[in-house]
């Protein structure tokens, strides 16, 4: 039986259980909501790739001289002091070009878990089943990110993870997890891979101004027969300077052996820095500078001598009429020691695009207060 049903039913049995209880806190209703998303973009790429698909190493907005829709949700989420769930469809080109290893209809469903407080303060959590990644600053919504396209560090990271998390908020400042998870960025797992992997993260919020993160991953992306550990880090930190300035910088690190059982590690890294300047209650802007160093191609492979080696710069501006609607224009520039970037029929070491977007987040109570 998948991995993934056995912890879904285990948390059901739970929540089952303890609510039988019937105590008073688990009588009372909980909020229902019914939640939406789209962001409809058209991107421009100088390169004028042939295929109409930009680059196989980006997820996001990857279509050249059409309008698209990148990501459409659908969902409903229910919250309770005692439990939580979560389940909800999306489509797009995000989900073509993120979630090609998935089979059939696993492919379009963008949450779907159970969780469940496990003390009488509520703040030690069990969450089974699809649910958002703990590593990174990024979100798959656009109109939750300071920038519109997403940076190198976290298209090469995971959006999404399938398994079991346990979090515990120790007090205003910090709160850890620890996970059991299907893979690096998998709802099934690795067919011939009977190895789980783990995650871990830790929080750090000293003052309303500075938020800083420790996410970990150790696990593997291949079958028992050829499997190589992967260990990775993430760090990132998220301080508003000022009521307008922002500021968010991040470092991503892995190691990944280069056969079974060898005592030899390809490295890769990843470092971003992100400034946003809030114009006005309508207007914002951000500027972008990144850099990613994939030499033996863990992540990005390019088959080139000296692998994904590449850096960036970006600025967008937005444009905010109402705080559920976000109208967006990016600019960004990416050069590679390599030729890795498609231009046309063949590949250069320069890609320059520019993306337009239109996002619209809704969020309906159905009942509850």
């Amino acid at each position: 039986m998948n991995r993934f049903l056995i912890l879904t039913l285990t948390g059901c049995f739970l929540l089952g259980n303890i609510m039988a209880q019937g105590n008073g806190e688990w009588k009372e209703a909980p909020e229902v909501n019914l939640a939406g998303y789209l962001d409809v973009f058209y991107a421009y790429d100088f390169n004028r790739p042939e295929s109409g698909i930009r680059q196989p190493f980006l997820y996001n907005h990857n279509r050249h001289n059409q309008v698209n829709l990148n990501h459409g949700i659908l969902g409903l989420g229910i919250s309770h002091p005692k439990y939580r769930v979560g389940l909800a469809f999306h489509t797009g080109t995000y989900v073509m070009d993120n979630y090609v290893n998935e089979p059939g209809v696993l492919k379009n469903i963008y949450e779907a878990y159970v969780g469940l407080a496990l003390n009488k303060k509520n703040n030690l959590w069990l969450d089974v089943g699809i649910f958002g990644s703990f590593i990174g600053f990024a979100s798959p919504k656009s109109i939750e990110n300071w920038t519109l396209t997403r940076s190198l560090c976290a298209e090469g990271s995971p959006y999404f993870l399938t398994g079991a998390r346990v979090s515990y908020t120790l007090n205003e400042k910090w709160e850890i997890s620890a996970s059991i998870l299907n893979g690096w960025q998998r709802i099934q797992m690795v067919e011939g891979n009977s190895l789980p992997s783990f995650g871990t993260q830790v929080l750090f919020t000293p003052n309303d101004r500075l938020l800083l993160n420790w996410s970990t991953f150790v696990g593997t992306d291949d079958p028992d027969a050829t499997r190589r550990m992967r260990y990775f880090n993430n760090f990132y930190a998220q301080l508003d300077i000022s009521d307008k300035l922002g500021l968010i910088a991040g470092v991503d690190i892995g190691f990944q052996q280069e056969s079974k059982g060898s005592s030899n590690y390809d490295n890769w890294m990843a470092l971003v820095l992100i400034l946003q300047y809030q114009i006005s209650e309508k207007w914002a802007m951000a500027f972008r500078g990144e850099n990613y160093s994939d030499q033996y191609g863990v992540i990005v492979p390019t088959g080139t001598p000296n692998g994904f080696n590449t850096s960036g710069l970006s600025v967008n501006g937005d444009f905010r009429p109402i705080p559920d609607l976000a109208c967006r224009m990016e600019i960004r520039w990416l050069n590679s020691v390599d030729q890795v970037f498609a231009k046309e029929d063949s590949f250069t070491n320069n890609n320059v695009f520019i993306v337009l977007s239109v996002a619209y987040s809704l969020n309906v109570l159905l009942s509850g207060r």
